[in-house]
């Protein structure tokens, strides 16, 4: 994964080159330079976190906003800190992109360096602002696109993550709802480590279950509606797993992607307690208190 995003930050530096503005407003000629000379910051703003200059403090920033830029091929996005950052320090809308344009031409052909740089800065501006990281997309009249893509009822088979990267892609969705009885865990992780890489959001609103818990966890933020199901188990272990050891094993591999994803890996213990054939549900308030979810909200746009 991290070396198909660093090809994508290669591929994408003309498009960045020749300007990745936020919607309704335009890099060049308008720029305000006086900002520049003040490393972009408005008079009176909020000062960079301690140990960080103004200029140091802009680049990250600006990482952050091209991190998105890059992963999606699409000027019309950005991230949800970046947006916080803006507005809290006061920096300039242009200042951001032409800093962006910048990192381009400075890290040159180095693209892995400038994805690491730019995943950091990501967390460093969410944690500074308290917002998480996350896509945001904008039409083309400059409103927030809120397109979701929509899977329901559907097992986690063969391929279910490549084909559902490839439709959450052809349709600039923002986030995903998912409501399955589950299925393949290799492929609801490879699926789950996508969206949190993206920045892109999970959501259920009727059941989701085994596999399918592993895709919800993925989410940068997870929610579910007052009347959904979240229910857990053991999963069928591979047979290169069956022996006692490789069982072992696999329970570890579970409570290993829960804490990877924030979540209390005491959520993977409890599911394999429980037999394969049954369903221990997990009430929201659990969920919430265990980090599997991070709102419970009335409905999904």
């Amino acid at each position: 994964m991290a070396r198909t995003i660093s090809h994508l930050f290669l591929c994408v530096a003309m498009t960045v080159l020749f300007g990745c503005a936020m919607p309704g407003q335009a890099p060049g000629p308008t720029s305000d330079r006086g900002s520049e000379r003040n490393g972009g910051l408005i008079s009176g703003s909020t000062r960079p976190p301690q140990g960080m200059s103004r200029d140091d403090w802009l680049s990250r920033i600006a990482a952050c906003h091209l991190l998105r830029v890059g992963q999606n091929l699409d000027v019309a996005v950005t991230d949800s800190a970046v947006i916080a950052a803006a507005d809290k320090y006061g920096f300039r809308v242009d200042a951001i992109i032409d800093r962006s344009n910048q990192l381009v031409v400075e890290y040159g052909s180095r693209g892995p360096a400038l994805l690491a740089f730019a995943t950091e800065s990501c967390r460093q501006v969410s944690e500074a602002t308290g917002v998480t990281s996350t896509l945001v997309r904008f039409e083309p009249d400059g409103t927030l696109r809120m397109n979701w893509l929509r899977i329901d009822g559907a097992e986690i088979a063969d391929g279910f993550a490549e084909q559902t990267i490839g439709e959450l892609r052809r349709q600039r969705a923002v986030g995903l709802v998912i409501n399955s009885p589950g299925g393949s865990v290799f492929e609801a992780r490879k699926l789950g480590r996508y969206l949190r890489t993206m920045g892109l959001r999970t959501a259920v609103d009727q059941a989701c279950t085994s596999a399918c818990i592993d895709v919800l966890a993925g989410g940068a933020e997870r929610y579910v509606t007052p009347d959904a199901t979240l229910g857990i188990h053991q999963s069928k272990v591979p047979r290169r797993f069956s022996s006692h050891e490789g069982g072992q094993r696999y329970v570890a591999d579970a409570f290993l992607y829960l804490r990877e994803m924030g979540i209390d890996p005491d959520v993977a213990i409890a599911a394999a307690s429980v037999p394969n054939n049954k369903i221990l549900l997990i009430s929201l308030s659990d969920a919430l208190q265990t980090g599997l979810i991070t709102d419970v909200i009335e409905r999904v746009e």
